[in-house]
């Protein structure tokens, strides 16, 4: 891959807020707008008006954030709230997403995309069960980065100590977890210390800003770039004089690149082709790479359409009707073994059958509830699907995006739940024990 591509795919920088309630998520992400610069004159006015409003004598940088009604009335964050700012180095979303227990789904969903997660800590109240939450949540979406932000150190008179003990905490749990890069920093984002700038009431830290960390922090290697994966969205031929031959698959690149020249395996057929031509939206491209958006044509004529993959010839994805996968359920109507689904992987859809439900997992302990078939809204568990067609897949560890699948009904076709593929046998597993990261 060329050094031109590899800063293209680093040059957005996708990351998630989860802490408990009141440990000042809102507030750090509006600290981190106000003083990078990124607020517009009318949201700050409009800040400023609601905080004399609330009878407050500070400049309330959360109202930024949580923007609605129920959210202000209430102090907390319930919806997943999305931002938008650009620094010189680098561009950036933000999702702001929930502490309660009862919203885990909407982390699950605000995660599901992120590159790096920051969990806030309490510096008064140490590790609490939903640190241990979030980062498991964060572990199992395979977030690679992961800065654990310990706020409110004006409250705990900036002690090193004290900075010191919830890290030694922190490293004792997520060695549990595969996160290989985690970082902590000590800030107060009321006040605005190592937020965007470095704290003088705490010389003793010598690392990074939060702000410098997001700016810096390598991601090149967050996507798979071996395993070649082209989901075909749809077949465009326009029929026209202009373009009378012309068959083009448009789609998103899943993984891997694609160059002018590869020979190609179109899935489920197991024909093979090479590139003619890749298409962006401004004209040809020498290569294409997750996540380019691309119109491939071939040499031969070969039947593909909407829920086919092109893929390297020697490196093909799984070919499966049974997936082993983590299920976030996120509807009240409760997960039903031997109820009749619709999964969406990808760009197929086809109907399934949910035949084992293995166990649900307590995401505070990281223990396995063996026999619990009870999966509820928020409630994380593995089970066995039979799908109806063979997915063209690989594990979410390998690939999120062809590792991922939604659950939706069949009849209402409302959302049901979020699913991450962990593998295709459908062997037994232990009893008891805790949850291995690595196979889930």
């Amino acid at each position: 891959m060329s050094n031109d591509t590899l800063y293209l795919s680093m040059d957005l920088l996708r990351f998630t807020t989860a802490g408990s309630v009141d440990d000042g998520k809102s507030t750090l992400i509006g600290r981190l707008l106000y003083d990078s610069k990124a607020i517009f004159d009318d949201q700050l006015e409009a800040i400023e008006r609601a905080t004399e409003q609330r009878g407050e004598d500070y400049l309330n940088l959360s109202l930024l954030t949580d923007g609605l009604r129920a959210e202000r009335e209430q102090g907390i964050t319930i919806d997943v709230a999305y931002r938008y700012f650009a620094t010189p180095r680098r561009k950036f979303i933000i999702a702001d997403t929930p502490g309660h227990i009862q919203y885990t789904r909407n982390m699950v969903t605000g995660a599901s995309t992120a590159n790096l997660a920051i969990v806030l800590v309490d510096a008064r109240k140490g590790i609490v069960e939903q640190t241990c939450r979030h980062s498991f949540i964060a572990a199992l979406l395979r977030i690679q980065h992961l800065v654990l932000a310990v706020n409110k150190m004006d409250l705990v008179d900036w002690s090193e100590a004290r900075f010191n003990e919830i890290v030694a905490q922190y490293k004792e749990f997520a060695s549990r977890l595969e996160i290989p890069d985690i970082r902590f920093i000590p800030l107060s984002a009321l006040h605005g210390d190592n937020v965007v700038d470095h704290s003088t009431h705490m010389p003793w830290y010598h690392g990074g800003s939060l702000l410098y960390t997001l700016e810096t922090v390598y991601i090149g290697s967050d996507v798979n770039h071996v395993d070649a994966r082209f989901p075909v969205q749809t077949v465009i031929r326009p029929n026209s004089d202009e373009h009378h031959d012309f068959r083009g698959f448009a789609g998103r690149i899943a993984g891997g690149v694609f160059k002018p020249g590869d020979e190609i395996l179109a899935l489920p057929s197991g024909r093979t082709s090479r590139i003619k031509s890749l298409r962006g939206p401004t004209g040809d491209v020498a290569e294409a790479f997750a996540p380019m958006s691309v119109v491939m044509t071939l040499e031969d004529e070969i039947d593909l359409s909407r829920g086919d993959m092109v893929a390297k010839v020697n490196n093909p994805p799984q070919v499966t009707q049974d997936i082993e996968a983590m299920l976030c359920w996120f509807s009240e109507k409760r997960l039903q073994p031997g109820g009749r689904y619709l999964v969406r992987h990808t760009t197929r859809e086809a109907k399934c059958v949910l035949k084992t439900v293995r166990y649900k997992v307590d995401i505070n302990t990281l223990h396995r509830t063996q026999g619990d078939t009870a999966i509820g809204m928020n409630d994380i568990g593995r089970v066995h699907l039979r799908v109806a067609q063979p997915l063209l897949c690989d594990t979410y560890q390998r690939n999120r995006a062809t590792g991922s699948f939604i659950l939706v009904d069949e009849f209402s076709h409302a959302t049901l739940a979020a699913g991450m593929i962990v593998g295709t046998s459908v062997s037994e597993l232990p009893a008891t024990g805790m949850v291995e990261m690595g196979g889930l």
